[in-house]
C-alpha cells in the first residue's frame, strides 16, 4: 500500500477531505522524522515504538574492489511493533 492509497482509505473512512488528510499524514511523517533526528523516541499505544538504534563501529568489505572500509558508529531508525499489533497480524490468515 502506498501513501496515496492510505490517504484515500483514511479519507473514505472518516469523511474528511483528501487534501486535509494528506496534510495531516505529511505532518505526522515529518514529525516522526524530526523527532528521531533529534534523538527522541516515539511511542504510539497499540501500534509500536519508533526509536534510534546505535550501530557500533565496524570493518566492512567492498566486494567489488575487495577492500576494507571502516564504518563509523552511527544510528539507524527502527520500529518495534506493540504486542497488540503483533497479535492482530498473527491472527490474520492471509499470507502474501
Amino acid at each position: 500500500m502506498r501513501k496515496a492509497e492510505i490517504i484515500a482509505s483514511v479519507s473514505s473512512q472518516t469523511g474528511v477531505d483528501r487534501a486535509d488528510v494528506q496534510e495531516v499524514i505529511e505532518a505526522t511523517l515529518i514529525t516522526i522524522k524530526e523527532s528521531l533526528k533529534n534523538g527522541e523516541n516515539i511511542y504510539i499505544r497499540g501500534f509500536g515504538t519508533f526509536s534510534n538504534k546505535k550501530r557500533a563501529k565496524k570493518i566492512a568489505r567492498n566486494i567489488s574492489t575487495n577492500t576494507a572500509i571502516i564504518l563509523d558508529a552511527h544510528y539507524v531508525p527502527s520500529f518495534k511493533p506493540s504486542k497488540i499489533f503483533i497479535e492482530s497480524v498473527k491472527s490474520n490468515n492471509k499470507v502474501t
